[in-house]
């Protein structure tokens, strides 16, 4: 049993060990494919702040960090594939060895949208590092380089996701049962 309390039932898919291992291994494989060089993440807020923090604390080569914040408009829990650049990049990322790192992709709607949009801005290198993914759903293809885990087609919260901007705390991944 857990100690946060909810108010919803979440069962436990991905405990905080696991996560936590994942994410090392995750931050070693960028580390040996990205060696020589420097490597710019790009947070895709507000989710994917627990997952950037933890996963640049294993990043061995030098890291640069910046942020994002995208939204998909629709109805509910429906992507209509419109999205709105909330909060863009404070800097240039022409030239760098860019990371996009994101907690979940599901549709596929936003960040097919907005790798597009950052390739266009030139950098050297465009990857998307993903801790959940969620291919039931996908509408949209996306390349992912970088996967900690498949998940299936349920509500997911824990680590930065979040049901109504409640349960980001939790320090692991859980499903909500509806």
């Amino acid at each position: 049993m857990s100690k946060y309390e909810t108010e919803d039932k979440i069962t436990e898919l991905i405990t905080q060990k696991e996560l936590e291992d994942r994410i090392k291994e995750l931050g070693e494989e960028i580390s040996r494919n990205h060696a020589g060089h420097s490597v710019h993440l790009i947070c895709i807020l507000k989710g994917g702040v627990y997952f950037m923090t933890e996963l640049s604390k294993y990043i061995t080569v030098p890291v640069t960090l910046g942020f994002m914040s995208v939204s998909s408009y629709g109805s509910g829990t429906v992507s209509s594939g419109i999205v709105k650049i909330e909060k863009d990049l404070d800097e240039s990322i022409e030239g760098r060895h860019v990371i996009v790192v994101e907690d979940i992709v599901d549709t596929g709607y936003t960040l097919s949208y907005l790798l597009e949009m950052l390739k266009a801005r030139k950098p050297e290198t465009l990857e998307l590092c993903t801790l959940l993914n969620k291919p039931d759903r996908r509408v949209k293809e996306v390349n992912i380089d970088y996967c900690g885990f498949g998940v299936p087609d349920q509500f997911i919260v824990g680590f930065g996701l979040d049901k109504d901007q409640k349960y980001r705390n939790l320090p692991y991944i859980g499903a909500i049962n509806e």
